[in-house]
C-alpha cells in the first residue's frame, strides 16, 4: 500500500499532545520538511522509520494502526523483519488482541513464508483470527501454534493453512472430530502436527474419517498421544480406502504394534508405495527383522539399486539367476532382510 500527496496540498505543522502518539506519516514532496513527533510514547521502544521499503509495502503503517485500534502495545521485533522470510514471535505474551493486530498485518504481507507464533497463550479466539488472515494471505507456508491452549473453535479456524504446528494443545478427542472433519473438507492442508494433544483410539477414529477422502494433506504427526495399535489400524487403512491420498508420512511413533500390523501395513504400501508410517517397534521380532519392517520395501529396493547403479529390474533378476522370476515369500523376506542390513551398515537408512 503506498501513500502520496498531490503537489499542491499544503501540509500543516502536525500539533502534537500529550496523550497521543503519531502512528503513521506521508511522505511529503522533496521540498517540504517533514514532520515529526515532539516525544516519543514511554509504552512502547518504537520509531517511525525513514525506510522508503516500509512506506512502499505499507506494512509498517497498517500494523501500528492495528495495534492502535486493538490497543496494545506493537511488538518492535515484528517491524523489523516484517520484511523477512521468516519470522519468530515465540513468548512474546501477545494474546487474543496481540494476535488479532499481527493478523491483520500479515493479510496483505506475501514475504513472510514461516512464522513461529508458540508459546503465547492466544486461545480460541487469536486461532479465528488468525484463521481469518490464513484464508486471504498467499505468502506464509509454514505455522508454529503450539503451546497456545485453543481447542474446537480455534483449532477448526486454523486449518486453512498449509503446514501447521498444533502440538502440545490439549485438544482431546473432541477436537480430533472436529479436525476429521476438517480434513475431509480442506483441499489446503499438507502438513498437520497435532502431536502431544491427547487424543486416543476414539479421536484416531475420527481422523481417520477425514483421511478417507483428503486429497492434499502429506504428513500427520500424531506421536505422544495415547493411541495404540487399534487406533493405528484405523489410520492407515482410511489412508488405503482413499486413492487419491498423497499421505507420505504418519508418524505414531509411540505405538508398538505387531506382525499382524505388519501385514496389514504391506497391503497399504502397495497402494501407496509413497507412505512411510513411522512407529515405536514391533513385538518379539529380531532386529534386523524389525529394521526391515520399519521400512517402506518399495523405498529399500529403490536405495539398493541406486547405491548399485542399477534399474530395479535389474535388482529383481539378480535374485533369480535362472530367469524364472519366481520366489517364494520366505526367500524373498530373507533376501530384503539382508539388502536392509547392507544398507544399514552403509548408512543408507
Amino acid at each position: 500500500m503506498s501513500f502520496f500527496l498531490p503537489d499542491e496540498i499544503e501540509i500543516e505543522p502536525v500539533r502534537q499532545s500529550s496523550d497521543k502518539m503519531l502512528y503513521c506519516e506521508a511522505e511529503p514532496p522533496p521540498t517540504v520538511e517533514k514532520v515529526k513527533p515532539a516525544q516519543e510514547n514511554s509504552e512502547t521502544d518504537l520509531e517511525i522509520e525513514d525506510d522508503d521499503k516500509f512506506f512502499t509495502t505499507g506494512q509498517k503503517e497498517l500494523y501500528l494502526e492495528a495495534c492502535k485500534l486493538m490497543g496494545v502495545v506493537p511488538v518492535s521485533y515484528f517491524i523489523r523483519n516484517m520484511e523477512e522470510s521468516y519470522v519468530n514471535l515465540n513468548h512474546h505474551g501477545l494474546g487474543p488482541r496481540g494476535t488479532k493486530a499481527i493478523a491483520i498485518a500479515l493479510v496483505t504481507n506475501y514475504r513472510i513464508k514461516k512464522l513461529d507464533l508458540s508459546h503465547n497463550q492466544f486461545s480460541d479466539v487469536g486461532g479465528e483470527h488468525l484463521g481469518q488472515m490464513l484464508a486471504i494471505n498467499v505468502g506464509l507456508t509454514s505455522l508454529d501454534l503450539s503451546w497456545n491452549n485453543f481447542h474446537t473453535r480455534g483449532a477448526v479456524a486454523l486449518c486453512n493453512g498449509l503446514r501447521l504446528d498444533l502440538s502440545m494443545n490439549g485438544f482431546g478427542n473432541e477436537v480430533a472430530l472436529a479436525l476429521g472433519e476438517v480434513l475431509r473438507l480442506n483441499s489446503c492442508l499438507v502438513y498437520l502436527d497435532i502431536g502431544g494433544n491427547d487424543i486416543g483410539n476414539e479421536g484416531a477414529s475420527k481422523i481417520s474419517k477425514g483421511l478417507e477422502s483428503n486429497e492434499s494433506l502429506r504428513v500427520l504427526k500424531l506421536f505422544l498421544n495415547p493411541i495404540n495399535m487399534d487406533g493405528a489400524i484405523l489410520l492407515i487403512l482410511a489412508i488405503k480406502r482413499n486413492p487419491k491420498s498423497r499421505m507420505e508420512e504418519l508418524d505414531i511413533s509411540n505405538v508398538l504394534v505387531s506382525e499382524q500390523f505388519m501385514k496389514t501395513l504391506d497391503g497399504v504400501y502397495a497402494v501407496h508405495p509413497q507412505l512411510d508410517v513411522v512407529f515405536k517397534a514391533v513385538q518379539g521380532l529380531s532386529p534386523k527383522k524389525t529394521i526391515f519392517l520399519l521400512t517402506n520395501p518399495m523405498k529399500l529396493i529403490q536405495s539398493y539399486a541406486d547405491q548399485h547403479k542399477i534399474t530395479i529390474v535389474d535388482f529383481f533378476k539378480s535374485l533369480n539367476p535362472t530367469g524364472t522370476m519366481k520366489m517364494s515369500v520366505d526367500e524373498f523376506q530373507k533376501v530384503m532382510i539382508e539388502v536392509c542390513w547392507v544398507l544399514v551398515a552403509t548408512g543408507c537408512v
